[in-house]
């Protein structure tokens, strides 16, 4: 018989570290159904029918974020065989709240005091039999980071199970909410599992809306049952949410009072608390962030002889792909005598587009490493703090800055880095709006034409970084004011967890998943991207024969780009460029370096330099000033390659809300283009009064209108199953 476990705990309470340790090399990860929060699962080391079920870290079984529906519809719906409980040993009190909800579900309840060597080090005690006496399970005391104690407790979950061994309820509450509680359950009995009526009947005095829908309860039973809850509020004089919790904490404290001793006074700080008053100070944590976050991108991705990432990727673009696989490859094919068409494929659209994308992998394994173990260490939870403060102001959480820092280097991690933020409409819009960021692949474009037609102007390339962080802070306001993203950005509800030295199996594992979900990406929706450029670039009709060509002019993909560049000419893409401009603009779908190397295809160069030195002089004849800056501002901001998009669809895990944030970007960067060519253009004399013209103002109008229209304002929140928001 298989057996269930679900591993439940806080954020950082070390969860993740316990889960790596019980299940190694074997676990499954994926996404809870229509959902994007991260599944994992994976079966106990050394056995095949005990399978542990890695739960989101939580605070409650409360629905006020989608991690906590996710597991509280687990734990209810699928009922597993046992719960093993995690709880941060250092920061008892807080973390047993959850203990108390989940040992009201009927379920048998095994509880891990984890960082137990960190308790004993700050000299504290933990009497671990009290503590089991009080809650009324097995309490046990383990080291997830050095796998102590890991094994018996994996042993002691397997154990209830096998026996149904169920705790029974806790005395939390007084007689006045006793009494009441009895009186709902009595309601409640003949509808849903006598195991589990506690837990529903405090639900449903806490006016928890979902299991009222849930239990389907009639008008003549909440006739009922409304005048039991508002006679105890009344008694108590507190809304009755706040009551439950109110003797959940004063239930805890007596716990923690017969069960814990603190060495020392109980306001000496701790080493953590120490380096905390440094690092996350007012004044100095933002220098430490941006020098640590320099010496990580230097490392990364930075130009200097220390730059480990770099030096993988020099290596993988000039010798792994620009000479090993080529001539292996080419050799074979020359021997085998494959007619052109085949060889093309293979060697320019195959190897030539996905190795372009895998030559980056080195600096996205070295980048992810090293977040790895920023995070594993506990600095990257109070990055969050520190950030919170400023993106609070225009709608986004202060997680959001994480992504949006690390797509500097590239928009794929850091897309995928958005799935640290839990709430679901947050994420959303930081996916969203991470595209905008400058990347390091648009950086080709810019200098291309800042040297072309600004003059090697840094001012040009200074105002790339501006426009895209612009376009972050007013698509936040925009956006905030609209129902699916409404409401305050969510609070940070958690303790930071102590500092701690990282462990080498989560650094590794976490950046090897990160890497992998890259790489998978490249062999699929790259590999298919990159088959179809290449043959819309090097096929087309000459003499009324369709064949392979030698001139782009006549090629598919010039016959696609005439006949939609029309689309393109209020932003100024006009003339002999407008084809060319368009063209270029769609190749750089696949990568946004492909830019620069298009328009030297166009312009009959076949190789150019990053920045397209050779093609300068034919640019600047094709482009006006402002036509090259609308040509500038639509690359830099519409949607991004189809690395970055293939990123999108995962972290969204919704095709409907992947084209909504494809699309949200297009028409951005389009309306952006639109205003600064044409009312710019116009104010500096290069564009001419028009329809367009008109159109730009309106535009413009309608951007100020939704930034300082009033927003919905829900009352209060929650999340269903499927990711969406809902007002209560």
């Amino acid at each position: 018989m298989e057996i269930k476990i679900a591993l439940a705990g806080n954020p950082n309470s070390g969860k993740t570290t316990l889960f790596n340790n019980l299940t190694g090399s074997r676990q499954r990860v994926g996404n809870w159904p229509g959902v994007t929060v991260e599944k994992k699962e994976g079966p106990l080391k050394g056995t095949n029918d005990v399978t542990i079920q890695d739960l989101p870290g939580i605070y409650s079984l409360s629905p006020y974020s989608l991690e906590e529906v996710v597991s509280r519809n687990y734990l209810v719906n699928e009922k597993p065989d046992a719960i093993l409980n995690i709880i941060d040993g250092t920061n008892i009190e807080r973390n047993l709240y959850l203990t108390t909800q989940l040992l009201e579900l009927g379920i048998p309840v095994v509880v891990a005091v984890n960082m137990i060597d960190l308790v004993e080090r700050n000299g504290d005690k933990i009497d671990l039999n009290r503590l089991s006496q009080e809650l009324g399970c097995p309490v046990m005391a383990v080291s997830a980071l050095k796998g102590k104690g890991t094994k018996e407790v994996a042993a002691k979950a397997i154990e209830v199970a096998k026996k149904h061994q169920v705790a029974p309820i806790p005395e939390i509450y007084d007689k006045t909410v006793m009494s009441a509680l009895s009186k709902i359950e009595s309601e409640l009995q003949m509808q849903i599992d006598d195991s589990m009526v506690r837990w529903y009947s405090v639900k449903v005095f806490e006016r928890d809306e979902r299991i009222d829908e849930f239990l389907k309860l009639t008008d003549e039973k909440k006739a009922k049952i409304e005048p039991i809850i508002k006679k105890v509020e009344e008694t108590l004089d507190d809304d009755a949410e706040s009551i439950i919790t109110s003797q959940r904490y004063d239930y805890i404290g007596t716990i923690v009072q017969h069960s814990v001793k603190k060495k020392g006074s109980k306001h000496e700080l701790s080493v953590s608390d120490k380096i905390d008053k440094i690092v996350t100070n007012r004044i100095l944590a933002l220098p430490i962030f941006i020098l640590v976050m320099y010496v990580v991108y230097t490392i990364a991705m930075g130009g200097t002889s220390i730059s480990i990432g770099t030096i993988g990727t020099d290596w993988a673009n000039d010798v792994l792909f620009g000479e090993i696989v080529p001539n292996f490859f080419g050799g074979i094919l020359t021997s085998l005598q494959v007619n052109d068409v085949l060889y093309g494929l293979i060697m320019d659209g195959i190897i030539g587009g996905v190795g372009a994308v895998l030559g980056f992998v080195p600096q996205i394994l070295v980048l992810f490493l090293l977040l790895s173990i920023m995070e594993d260490v506990g600095y990257m939870s109070r990055v969050a703090f520190i950030m919170d403060r400023i993106f609070r102001r225009f709608g986004l959480s202060g997680k959001s800055f994480i992504p949006m820092l690390v797509a500097t280097g590239c928009g794929v991690p850091g897309i995928m880095a958005s799935r640290t933020i839990e709430q679901d409409r947050d994420r959303k819009m930081t996916i969203m709006t991470t595209g905008f960021i400058p990347c390091g692949a648009k950086m080709p474009i810019i200098g291309l034409f800042a040297g072309a037609v600004f003059g090697g102007s840094s001012l040009v390339a200074t105002s790339a970084f501006v426009i895209g962080i612009a376009a972050v802070i007013i698509s936040g306001i925009i956006l905030k004011k609209f129902k699916a993203f409404a409401g305050e950005p969510a609070p940070f509800v958690m303790e930071l967890p102590a500092y701690h030295l990282p462990s080498a199996g989560n650094v590794l594992r976490a950046t090897w998943e990160r890497g992998w979900s890259f790489i998978k990406r490249a062999g699929t929706v790259i590999l298919v991207s990159s088959i179809i450029i290449w043959f819309l670039q090097g096929f087309g009709f000459t003499d009324g024969q369709f064949g392979m060509v030698e001139d782009n002019n006549t090629s598919l993909l010039s016959n696609i780009g005439n006949a939609i560049a029309w689309i393109f000419a209020p932003i100024g893409w006009v003339g002999d460029m407008a084809w060319k401009a368009t063209v270029a603009t769609f190749t750089g779908l696949i990568a946004k370096e492909e830019v620069v190397n298009t328009f030297g295809v166009l312009y009959n160069f076949s190789e150019v330099s990053e920045e397209g030195n050779e093609i300068w002089t034919l640019i600047a004849q094709d482009f006006t000033p402002i036509a090259a800056y609308s040509f500038m501002i639509f690359n830099l901001l519409c949607a991004p390659c189809f690395a970055a998009m293939g990123a999108i669809r995962r972290e969204m895990n919704n095709a409907k809300w992947t084209m909504a944030a494809i699309g949200y970007m297009c028409l951005f960067a389009y309306v952006s283009a639109l205003i600064v060519y044409q009312l710019v253009g116009l104010a500096i004399g290069e564009v001419a009064f028009n329809f367009w013209t008109i159109v730009a103002l309106a535009l413009l109008i309608g951007v100020i209108y939704l930034l300082f229209r009033p927003g919905y304002k829900p009352k209060s929140e929650a999340f269903d199953l499927k990711g969406m928001q809902t007002a209560k």
